[in-house]
């Protein structure tokens, strides 16, 4: 690691213009290069020949999640490193990466060994998520979630209200994950080994619909009540109409008959936790 990008989203979590700040001056003790940078989404993500044109051997990504998916999955088929920093609200892919370390050292710990790892994912089509994908009516409380961050509290109860009927409608039909239930509000899928750890949300009541909406608000949804977790090696989309799914936070609509099933990426990502 000797010549870095260095893309943040001044808008997620943690990453403000202060702390993006510390961190150059942390590539410049260690004598890196900054190749390029780039403010998320203000600006377009590099292209892996921008990348090259500019010489850069490793991509520093200080964001959220959602913004390290966006990241990933257009330099799927570059061939430098990527550095995971913890710059969104949850960061589990910072931490699965390098623990609880804090940005700097984990800049000084990648600079002085430079070892890569592969990670699993979970495939929907063109979609991509490292951390998890949820699927069904509940997920449309990440609007609720986006107003929160957003701060825009005047949209926030309409959001509240949207979710809340939409939750208690028809569930989410899952073919492949026998004793998925039948109306089952969502389903959080994570990658596991050469598999899929399916967690089926059936809340009936409105307390459990609540607990529900309030922990996708704020980021812990496996901290939810009524998980039943499944294990299996593909999902199929069995509904009739589009379904909104999360990637990584990120909403998008998988048609019906959409195949859901894990994969693992090149070996590309710095991992400075030895149990990564």
């Amino acid at each position: 690691m000797e010549r870095v990008w260095f893309i943040t989203n001044p808008h997620s979590g943690s990453s403000d213009a202060a702390k993006a700040e510390a961190i150059l001056a942390t590539f410049a003790e260690r004598g890196l290069t900054l190749a390029g940078r780039t403010d998320f989404p203000n600006d377009e993500l590099p292209t892996p020949g921008a990348l090259a044109k500019a010489k850069a051997d490793t991509v520093v990504l200080f964001a959220g999640d959602g913004t390290i998916n966006a990241a990933v999955c257009a330099l799927a088929d570059w061939d430098g490193a990527i550095l995971v920093l913890p710059g969104g609200t949850m960061n589990m892919l910072a931490k699965s990466l390098h623990g609880d370390a804090d940005p700097a050292a984990i800049v000084v710990a990648a600079h002085e060994r430079d070892r890569r790892v592969a990670l699993p994912f979970v495939e929907a089509g063109r979609h991509r998520a490292l951390v998890g994908m949820i699927v069904g009516p509940a997920a449309n409380w990440y609007r609720a979630r986006e107003h929160i961050r957003d701060r825009k509290l005047a949209d926030l109860w309409p959001a509240v209200r949207t979710a809340w009927r939409r939750t208690f409608g028809k569930g989410v039909r899952l073919a492949g994950a026998p004793g998925f239930p039948s109306q089952a509000q969502a389903a959080y899928v994570q990658p596991r080994g050469d598999g899929l750890a399916v967690m089926a949300i059936d809340a009936r009541d409105f307390r459990s619909i609540a607990n529900l909406g309030w922990n996708l608000i704020t980021g812990d949804w496996v901290a939810a009540h009524a998980v039943t977790e499944i294990e299996t090696p593909r999902l199929t989309i069995a509904e009739r109409r589009p379904v909104l799914a999360l990637f990584d936070g990120e909403p998008v609509m998988l048609d019906p008959a959409t195949v859901i099933r894990a994969g693992l990426t090149r070996e590309q990502f710095i991992a400075t936790r030895e149990a990564a």
